[in-house]
């Protein structure tokens, strides 16, 4: 007769709860051990299980997925209750349970499945399924009974960090009804804080925001409930999702409106509306590149004390082997389209350049922020893959040889091992796409605190095609800001542990190419992608003694920020504000300084709205990218430079170190001024940074003020250049338009009542020097066309470069006198040199 297995070796036997034992129990494994990095991270998690919050970094293709739905059987065995393994999207939720399929783990897909609500089977789903308006396992207030459960692993944490954000906020799009009640309700106060910016609203300009200030939002809030109450309680298909969770807390959102609809968001996520993460017992992240562990307690309430240490191996050695190189750091001279050809040239097996393939072909994946950086490589890709259609890119390039194949805004969650991916190219990083968060990026544009954001997403990009230890990858970086990124030792100590020697071991390489064109890249290249003896030597002897951060990183502010929000939640604004004081007076960031005393005003109106402005008077002093108060803001005027050279080169030389800092550090800013409607803020910013970089008094007047022009350059004594910028505008306009000519018109009325005397240069940066029929002339109005723009750019480069040709000669005020009037760049040339008159048929 048959045996019954159910009866045999099973009396009195508990459940194994060591994640190890569970490993070695599992009877169809596909491997035999643990690696020994997964065994480490395994052990230290066990010690600290009864903690709440639990952070695990390990390197890309550490093997995390493993290690996750261990310590989901794990918390099942112990009986402490269901167990949720939340993957960032749909495609990676299907990999993990594969994963799991492999391993003999029992699974679901489904909340309401029996196996999982009977604690027999680990539930894998997205995080967006939880994390919801509607979510399948409840809300704080809703007719269906929350979910209880033991253990919540959060996989590729900072991937969920971003969906979290996105749920929290309510998007209430141009046409639907609500819109324009709610802006016509708010439209005076947008006014007051940025004219300009609301009638580019109007006119449809995709990169126009303004935030509504918070005394007004707060002042007209029972309009506002009458607006939008019928919306939620109706669960408009806008609304569904959002208004759930941000109802309770509407009064204090952050509101912001462009031309593409009104964004309403709390300071930080009422998570608290998602009983069943909330109350989970465990909470386990997952991570890679999470440096600033921040986010987890300002997006999902975990506990900073918790966070102080973070569970890691005991080496970060496994890591394959990567070479990492920023061509226009090594030849400024080489054009990034130079270097497009170069990656097609190695898919097809043509390393030489030279037409006919001598070796290997491997597939080139490149990562793009966007389509219209996509439509660069459109004539060189084999693929070009949305988010939509990447499950089958990426099956198609782990399975065979494709060439080179283009993945747009997709930097994490992607594994690429092997010869999937032999050579990746990151052709920029993700620009922020919610209105708030461009606001930010906007403000903290050059603060710290932003820079460990854009690191932390270079280094998911970095890490698609290194999945194993023995998986090899040379990596190419576009543009002088990526270059930047692994130049800077500013930048390079925001990368994890492993990262950062993999970046100082290719910036050992890139010394011996400095200068050299292509075929030193090439020659670099080859040596990693064929594995060669001495470089695979020098990758292992550099990654041998790295060891983890295992120290957490929770910046105070952000600590505060979500003990502010919670104690305003509990209608406690005055204490909320007090809690932010105590992270203000520890800050030495101006900019980061300023942005949390935005913050800590919303807070004060509630009890003291005198005192609200009075702070946001001081927050606008250390940011002028805040909310502007009540009070006008007094015009500061800027002063010429005393000596044009004297100036410029007291700032070079305390901004860069050395010569390539420089090159790239001008090469960045250059490259933000761009014919693009969609990064017009980011031409401002940059046109204000070149001018200081010539030595002229550079403001953004329009920014601070809410009036006068984009951009005003103090030229002499006795003349300011007066800039409107245009590069949003198509560059195959015909004519200057009446509105914008209008605008130039009015700035130059600015600087008359502002400067008095010192006689304005009316400048516009736009595609076209003619005017539109309906426009109004102004007089001795100047244009910076396309081809001038250009002109104006080269000039710029040569300065640099020359400045290079000695040691620290940026910083010598001769030497930078006598460049700026070889390339025609002071006071009394540049305008004249580097753009041409407008002419007609404007009127006059």
């Amino acid at each position: 007769m048959p045996l019954d297995w159910n009866r045999i070796g099973s009396t009195g036997q508990q459940l194994l709860v060591q994640p190890r034992d569970i490993f070695a129990a599992l009877p169809n494994k596909p491997f035999s051990y643990l690696r020994q990095e997964q065994g480490e991270v395994l052990e230290g998690w066990f010690a600290r299980k009864d903690d709440r919050d639990v952070v695990i970094k390990q390197n890309t293709g550490g093997g995390k997925t493993v290690v996750g739905l261990l310590i989901a059987q794990s918390t099942l065995n112990e009986g402490i209750g269901k167990a949720v393994y939340l993957a960032p999207d749909t495609y990676l939720a299907a990999r993990v349970r594969e994963e799991a399929a492999r391993l003999g783990l029992p699974t679901a897909e489904r909340h309401d499945a029996p196996s999982f609500l009977a604690g027999r089977a680990i539930l894998i789903t997205t995080f967006h399924k939880l994390i919801n308006g509607q979510s399948v396992f409840g809300i704080a207030g809703g007719q269906r009974t929350p979910l209880d459960l033991g253990v919540v692993v959060v996989d590729d944490a900072h991937a969920a960090l971003a969906t979290t954000e996105g749920q929290f906020r309510l998007t209430i799009p141009i046409g639907h009804e609500a819109f324009y009640p709610l802006f016509d309700l708010f439209a005076d106060d947008l006014k007051e804080q940025n004219r300009k910016a609301t009638f580019d609203i109007t006119e449809g300009d995709v990169t126009a925001a303004v935030r509504v200030p918070f005394w007004a939002w707060a002042n007209k809030f029972d309009e506002v409930w009458k607006i939008l109450y019928p919306f939620g309680a109706a669960r408009d298909e806008a609304f569904k999702f959002a208004w759930p969770l941000i109802a309770d807390c509407l009064q204090l959102c952050t509101v912001m409106v462009s031309s593409r609809g009104i964004e309403i968001q709390p300071p930080c996520p009422p998570i608290d509306k998602i009983p069943s993460f909330v109350g989970a017992r465990r909470r386990v992240y997952l991570t890679a590149t999470l440096s600033d562990d921040s986010v987890l307690v300002t997006n999902l309430k975990a506990d900073p004390k918790n966070l102080e240490h973070v569970v890691t191996p005991g080496s970060a050695a496994d890591l394959g082997d990567r070479l990492v190189l920023a061509p226009v750091q090594l030849n400024p001279n080489l054009s990034d389209d130079a270097v497009r050809t170069l990656a097609k040239q190695f898919s097809l097996g043509d390393r030489d350049g030279d037409g006919n393939p001598e070796t290997r072909p491997v597939n080139v994946v490149v990562l793009v922020p966007s389509s219209a950086q996509a439509n660069l490589w459109r004539g060189l890709a084999d693929r070009i893959h949305y988010v939509g259609d990447l499950e089958a890119g990426v099956a198609e390039l782990r399975a065979r040889h494709v060439g080179l194949v283009v993945l747009v805004n997709k930097y994490d969650g992607i594994d690429l091992p092997g010869t999937a991916c032999e050579m990746l190219v990151i052709d920029g990083i993700p620009r922020p796409m919610s209105a708030a968060d461009r606001r930010e990026a906007a403000a903290l544009i050059d603060s710290p605190t932003r820079r460990a954001r854009d690191a932390q997403r270079i280094e998911q990009g970095m890490g698609r095609g290194v999945r194993d230890v023995g998986d090899r990858c040379a990596v190419l970086l576009l543009g002088a800001g990526l270059a930047m990124a692994v130049h800077d030792n500013a930048w390079l100590e925001l990368f994890s542990p492993a990262t950062h020697a993999q970046l100082e071991l290719s910036r050992d390489v890139a010394l011996q190419l400095y200068g050299q064109g292509l075929d030193g890249i090439r020659s670099a290249l080859s040596v990693c992608l064929d594995r060669d003896p001495q470089w695979v030597q020098r990758s292992r002897f550099a990654l041998a003694s790295v060891r983890y951060r295992n120290a957490g990183a929770v910046r105070p502010e952000a600590a505060a920020a979500r003990d502010a929000f919670d104690l305003a939640v509990a209608g406690q604004t005055s204490q909320a504000a007090d809690r932010l004081q105590t992270a203000i007076n520890g800050l030495t960031d101006p900019a980061l300084r300023g942005w949390v005393r935005e913050q800590k005003a919303g807070y004060l109106h509630f009890t003291d709205p005198n005192l609200a402005q009075q702070q946001l008077g001081a927050a606008i002093r250390d940011n002028p990218g805040v909310l502007r108060p009540t009070v006008a803001v007094n015009v500061r005027l800027t002063r010429p430079a005393a000596v044009q050279a004297r100036t410029a080169a007291g700032y070079l030389g305390a901004t860069y170190a050395d010569s390539t800092a420089l090159v790239l550090g001008v090469r960045t800013v250059l490259d933000e001024i761009v014919w693009d409607e969609e990064r017009t803020d980011q031409a401002e910013a940059a046109w204000e940074k070149l001018g200081l970089h010539l030595g002229f008094g550079s403001t953004r007047p329009e920014r601070l003020y809410n009036t006068g022009p984009d951009n005003l350059w103090t030229l002499t004594p006795t003349s300011n250049a007066v800039i409107e910028l245009k590069t949003g505008v198509e560059l195959t306009c015909t004519g200057i338009a009446k509105k914008d000519a209008d605008q130039l018109r009015g700035a130059v009325q600015w600087n008359t009542d502002a400067y008095g005397a010192v006689a304005a240069v009316p400048v516009m940066v736009h595609p076209v020097d003619v005017y539109d029929a309906r426009a109004i002339a102004v007089p001795q109005m100047r244009v910076i066309t396309p081809a001038k723009l250009e002109e104006f750019k080269t000039a710029v480069v040569a300065f640099t470069t020359a400045l290079t040709q000695g040691q620290n000669l940026w910083g010598e005020e001769q030497a930078v006198a006598t460049q700026l009037a070889y390339q025609k760049l002071t006071g009394d040339r540049i305008i004249g040199t580097y753009s041409v008159a407008a002419r007609g048929p404007g009127r006059g």
